[in-house]
């Protein structure tokens, strides 16, 4: 089968031929029609060894239900995650990160679901009962961002997005739209947080009595300071929260439950994946370094053609 691999030369990804994957008995074998590209899978590639297989979110038609009859039965359209392996002709995906789709979820709005999405999700859980609580989201331009202050407003807090492009964001619910954030000012029960360094910093600075930041990307990789007083005295109780979602959900165990979740919310017409960027995967070069260049307002979509 065809798939896209890492390569020795930018844009570090290349189409190639590759043996089949073989399933587990717990995985189901997906024929792929849509991935999306993640910032963190993108950036990797030229640390990837030139050749390998790489890939999150994948949604397509279950080819053969798993062996050990979990999951989706053949002709299924489904959308799942796995750790590498999506940017195929087939992937081999395990069921308990696969949902069967509605019907009216296409395969390009699903892909962008695992990874954006149920950061964004599992994020606002780890953020507790927000109705009515002032909430921050930083880096809201992408995917997650867009996600977050969408499922957030659904949730009834009130939303602050922060980003350098905001295009858009008040549309999806934000009431507070600003491109930097101060030392001082309103103080969040919530901060969901895709920036890292500095930014960082200053959410640790930001956060109310008990509340909580939601730290689950480093888009800056600088170190992380701030005053510590800011966090013990001025706001005692505060914790941060580190999120890695693949962990997430190896501990939660929901990702399937999750993934269906979300896919109703875009058949209702409650949840608008915010794909930007739509092309075929032979195509894939420039897509990544559209996405590598921040070009990207929040998904970037390819189409296995």
């Amino acid at each position: 089968m065809r798939a896209l691999v890492a390569s020795a030369t930018p844009p570090h990804a290349e189409l190639a031929e590759v043996p089949d994957p073989e399933p587990a008995r717990d995985q189901a074998l997906v024929e792929v029609r849509a991935v999306s590209l993640n910032r963190g899978e993108t950036r990797r590639l030229a640390q990837l060894e030139p050749g390998s297989l790489t890939g999150w979110d994948v949604a397509g038609v279950v080819l053969d239900a798993a062996a050990d009859g979990s999951g989706p039965a053949a002709g299924s359209r489904v959308v799942g995650m796995m750790q590498s392996g999506a940017w195929a002709e087939r992937a081999a995906v395990r069921t308990e990160v696969l949902a069967v789709l509605p019907d009216a979820v296409s395969f390009e709005q699903a892909s962008t679901l695992p990874v954006a999405g149920l950061t964004a999700l599992r994020s606002l859980e780890v953020g507790g009962f927000v109705v009515g609580k002032e909430l921050l989201v930083t880096g809201a331009s992408g995917g997650v961002g867009r996600f977050a202050v969408q499922l957030a407003t659904l949730a009834g807090a009130h939303v602050t997005a922060m980003a350098r492009r905001t295009e858009g964001l008040t549309e999806l619910g934000a009431r507070h739209v600003i491109t930097d954030l101060e030392p001082e000012g309103r103080n969040y029960e919530v901060v969901i947080d895709a920036v890292g360094g500095a930014v960082l910093g200053t959410a640790l600075r930001r956060v109310a009595p008990g509340g909580i930041v939601v730290s689950f990307a480093s888009t800056v990789s600088e170190p992380v300071s701030y005053p510590t007083r800011d966090l013990f005295a001025r706001a005692p109780g505060a914790r941060l929260y580190g999120l890695y979602i693949f962990a997430e959900l190896a501990h939660t165990r929901t990702g399937g439950n999750d993934l269906r979740r979300l896919a109703d919310l875009i058949a209702a017409g409650r949840l608008d994946p915010q794909i930007d960027m739509t092309a075929s995967w032979t195509e894939a070069g420039a897509v990544i370094e559209a996405l590598l260049d921040r070009r990207v307002n929040g998904k970037a979509v390819l189409r296995i053609d």
